[in-house]
């Protein structure tokens, strides 16, 4: 569904009387030009794709042949590369970000109000977040993101879980700090709402690597659809000869773009306003 189709989730009476309302936009950002008009020549060579086996590469300087692209790969796959800009934002501001945005729907919302109606984290996970004695860093690993998201084929149940560094094969701390970037990682799993839904569930491995650039930070988005991790390996889980339909990953390629350019557009006022006070 275009974006100009969408209507956007309204505001609660409550939520309207939040401090965050400010930043709701009932329209997104225009979304990176250059990135559109790059997926929209459609799908990128497989051959050129990453394979998580290979996630060492992204402490490489410079960049590889395809930043921005989808695909399916040969093992039925599915592949998203994107790499969003921010102008004037930090590595630090991103940390927050992602724990903050995670306690009120509210939060979630004004990042993509078009496809983003709730998020929840348990009581545990709320506590981790919210204790000062966690470094920022910290906050956006080993906890479980709740969300209903929509981006453009219905609602959907996710289950994002980011993952400590050290749970994931190939991420090194101190390689991350050596090449000025972090990571957000894990994977997410994904089904349908609705009675006609299906039952199967869609995992996917999710890493946004953030590195500093002169202008702010790039981030770096690899998505492996139909991919987990499993004791520390990724793995692929997808039945033999069963592969994912290629508008998943295109639709979640132009997605990734469209909010990240949002996001892009209201963190710094947003970061601003709250970054300074406890999460």
């Amino acid at each position: 569904m275009n974006p100009k189709d969408r209507k956007p989730y309204p505001l609660t009476e409550e939520e309207k009387k939040s401090p965050v309302a400010k930043f709701y936009r009932e329209t997104l950002a225009c979304p990176n030009p250059k990135l559109m008009e790059i997926l929209a020549r459609g799908p990128m060579d497989p051959s050129k794709a990453l394979m998580p086996e290979q996630i060492e590469k992204m402490y490489e300087p410079g960049y590889m042949e395809v930043e921005t692209g989808y695909c399916i790969l040969p093992n039925g796959a599915g592949y998203v590369a994107v790499n969003n800009v921010f102008p004037g934002v930090t590595i630090e501001m991103m940390q927050w970000w992602f724990a903050w945005h995670a306690l009120e729907q509210i939060r979630y919302r004004i990042w993509n109000p078009l496809c983003h109606p709730t998020i929840a984290v348990a009581d545990i996970d709320r506590d981790y977040i919210k204790d000062p004695n966690v470094p920022l860093a910290k906050k956006s690993q080993g906890v479980v993101h709740f969300v209903v998201e929509d981006i453009g084929g219905g609602e959907q149940n996710i289950l994002i879980h980011f993952l400590d560094h050290d749970q994931m094969e190939g991420i090194s701390d101190e390689k991350l700090e050596a090449t000025h970037q972090t990571v957000f990682g894990g994977y997410g799993i994904v089904s349908s709402r609705g009675k006609d839904a299906p039952i199967d569930k869609a995992p996917a491995i999710m890493m946004h690597f953030c590195r500093e650039t002169e202008e702010g930070v790039e981030f770096r988005t690899r998505f492996w659809v139909g991919y987990r991790w499993n004791k520390g390996k990724p793995m692929c889980v997808l039945p033999p000869g069963l592969s994912v339909p290629e508008v998943v990953p295109m639709g979640l390629a132009f997605h990734n773009v469209e909010e990240y350019s949002h996001l892009a557009s209201i963190l710094p006022e947003v970061y601003a306003e709250f970054g300074k006070d406890p999460i």
